[in-house]
C-alpha cells in the first residue's frame, strides 16, 4: 500500500491501524465455484447490507437471504451475462464486484457497475479502485465501453465513482428503500471507457 492508515485515539495520539500483508488479488467466481465461494460473499455482503450499505437489500439481511442471491447469479455467470469479480487478500474475500452485460443487439456496447462492496475493516485501502480497473478491463475486453451504476445519492460511493470519472446523469427521487417508510434519491452515474 502507498501509505499507513492512522485512526485518532480518544488522547489525540495517531495510532497505526494493521494494513493488509499483500495486495489484492482480484479474480473472477466461474459458475462452477460459485457454491463454494458463496459462504465468504454471505458473510461480506450482510456485513456491508447491516453496516448500512446500499446494495438493493434492506437491514438486517439474513444469511439465507444473502445466500439465495448469490446463489441465483450462477444462470447469468454461466451465460455470459454477468462478471463477478472477488479481491483477495492473504487469502481472504475482502471485496467484490460485477458486472452486467445486457445482451440485446441495441446494448451491446454498455455494461452496469453493480454491488460493488469491500469488507468494512479495509476500506479505504485501494481494493474498491482495483476493483473498478479490473471490472473496467473485462469491459473492455468484451467491447463494453460505456459504463452506467447507480447508489445512494449524498452518500461516500458517489464520491469515490466521481473521483474515477464517472458523471452524474442523474436523480431519481425515493428509488431506494431502507426501511418501511424511508426512502432515498439514486444517483445514476455512467463513464465512457477510452479505447
Amino acid at each position: 500500500m502507498n501509505s499507513t492508515p492512522t485512526a485518532q485515539l480518544q488522547s489525540g495520539q495517531a495510532a497505526v491501524i494493521d494494513a493488509p500483508e499483500t495486495e489484492p488479488v482480484v479474480t473472477p467466481v466461474p459458475a462452477a465455484e460459485l457454491a463454494d465461494t458463496a459462504p465468504a460473499l454471505v458473510d461480506l455482503f450482510v456485513a456491508n447490507v447491516n453496516a448500512g450499505a446500499s446494495l438493493g437489500y434492506v437491514a438486517p439481511l439474513a444469511r439465507g437471504d444473502a445466500l439465495r442471491y448469490w446463489l441465483s447469479l450462477r444462470g447469468d455467470l454461466h451465460s455470459g451475462a454477468r462478471l463477478l469479480l472477488v479481491a483477495r487478500v492473504d487469502g481472504r474475500i475482502v471485496g467484490s464486484g460485477q458486472l452486467l452485460m445486457p445482451q440485446w443487439p441495441a446494448a451491446l456496447h454498455r455494461a452496469e457497475l453493480q454491488k460493488l462492496f469491500v469488507t468494512p475493516d479495509l476500506k479505504g485501502r485501494g481494493i474498491g479502485r482495483r476493483l473498478v480497473a479490473e471490472l473496467h478491463a473485462a469491459a473492455r475486453r468484451q467491447q463494453r465501453s460505456l459504463l452506467i451504476l447507480n447508489t445512494r445519492s449524498g452518500e461516500p460511493p458517489v464520491a469515490f465513482y466521481k473521483k474515477l470519472g464517472y458523471r452524474e446523469a442523474g436523480v431519481i427521487p425515493g428509488y431506494i428503500r431502507t426501511g418501511t417508510d424511508v426512502r432515498h434519491a439514486s444517483m445514476m452515474l455512467y463513464q465512457e471507457l477510452p479505447a
